[in-house]
């Protein structure tokens, strides 16, 4: 159970409780875990996968994916995190969003053990009286409690009340499927609390509240999305998948390891080669293995070329067996050009300032190990470049 535990939380954001979540799982029953999306686009990116994934780890133990497709509460719009009210979208867009959406989020889940819901069909089915009743759980305060809502308040702009129905309908979803686990970003808080105190006025145990954090895009600054273009589509060709990742930064790469795979990358591994499989592993998950092993080849081919225009070719079979950054960068100089260099010399001016790079890796540790092979290509500096042959 504590394996259990672990796995589930890790990665996570928040966890509203872990002690609960414990008591929860040692129930002997699988839990009811609930993931809700409004689609109101056709496509995902990986931003939107973090929570599936967390869904797909749940569903691995045993317990029951719940996927609330909103096709009602996207007609009406979530209105966390924005500055102004979404713009309406009708039902016909939603559902035919719906239908590419769920094909992609398969790739992930298993649908035959995935219960697929949609809300509108108890929305749908509530009249005037049962609408006022369910307002009539919440207080006016407690919406006004959002960041979003007191910030537009506060800027002299206007909230419209379609958009204070949004958490308590979210909230009262959390009732109807009978939800023991809900999973959302960490912009979720406030929505899914609203499900526990609904959840909790119905006689019924709490949900937990599991958050999850917002993915950053490829600039690895801001959260990915489409407007921001520094995303990758689960849709997208193999090749543009891998050329995408391929663009992280390091420190990014190890949590889209985490985030996106579940697990921790190889620090044995060199970080190019660390990110490639990273890429590798992603892409495949979304076309197959042939195709991502395909896309990784075509970027290595391409990248070697690409660094490789107007390179000096040397025989590898000139350089010791055994290589360092420093001792590599040192016979590289001298074997491809003639030039002695010092090793304060190389540390100081091509090292360190990370001008010295293999098959555009930046090498920043003079001691890290170094493996060659034909058709590698080691940049030395702006003018000095060598291709392995």
């Amino acid at each position: 159970m504590s394996n259990a535990l672990e796995q589930l939380v890790g990665g996570t954001a928040k966890v509203l409780s872990e002690k609960e979540l414990a008591e929860k799982l040692e129930l002997g029953r699988p839990l009811r875990v609930k993931l809700g999306v409004d689609p109101t686009a056709p496509d995902i990116h990986l931003g939107h996968t973090v929570a599936i994934e967390k869904l797909r780890q749940f569903q691995e133990l045993g317990h029951t994916a719940v996927l609330i497709i909103g096709d009602f509460t996207a007609t009406v719009g979530d209105p966390t995190g924005r500055s102004a009210a979404r713009p309406p979208i009708t039902r016909e867009e939603v559902l035919s969003n719906a239908e590419t959406y769920t094909t992609q989020a398969f790739k992930i889940l298993d649908p035959d053990k995935t219960e697929v819901v949609y809300n509108g069909d108890w929305f749908n089915k509530m009249t005037y009286d049962q609408v006022l009743k369910l307002n009539g759980r919440v207080t006016m305060q407690q919406m006004l409690q959002r960041e979003d809502f007191k910030s537009r308040l506060a800027d002299g702009k206007e909230v419209r009340l379609h958009e204070i129905q949004y958490p308590i309908m979210q909230g009262w979803d959390s009732v109807v499927v009978k939800s023991d686990v809900e999973i959302g970003g960490t912009d979720q808080l406030f929505n899914i609390l609203v499900g526990r105190d609904l959840q909790k006025e119905e006689g019924m145990p709490q949900q937990i509240v599991m958050l999850m954090p917002l993915l950053e895009g490829l600039d690895g600054v801001k959260k990915m999305s489409k407007s921001s273009k520094n995303y990758v589509g689960v849709s997208e060709p193999a090749p543009e998948m891998v050329n995408k990742l391929m663009s992280i930064s390091d420190a990014l790469m190890d949590k889209y390891y985490l985030m996106l795979l579940g697990t921790k990358r190889d620090a044995s591994m060199h970080p190019r080669d660390a990110k490639l499989e990273l890429a590798r592993r992603i892409t495949a998950r979304y076309h197959d293995e042939s195709s991502a092993a395909d896309a990784v080849q075509k970027w290595l081919d391409r990248s070697k070329g690409d660094q490789g225009a107007g390179a000096t070719d040397v025989t590898l079979a000139d350089f010791p067996t055994e290589l360092t950054v420093l001792s590599m960068a040192s016979s590289a100089f001298q074997i491809g050009f003639n030039l002695k260099k010092s090793n304060g010399e190389l540390k100081k001016q091509a090292i360190l300032p990370g001008a010295i790079q293999l098959n555009g890796e930046k090498l920043t540790d003079p001691n890290a190990v170094v493996t060659l092979a034909v058709g590698d290509v080691l940049r030395l500096s702006k003018k000095h470049t060598v291709k392995f042959c």
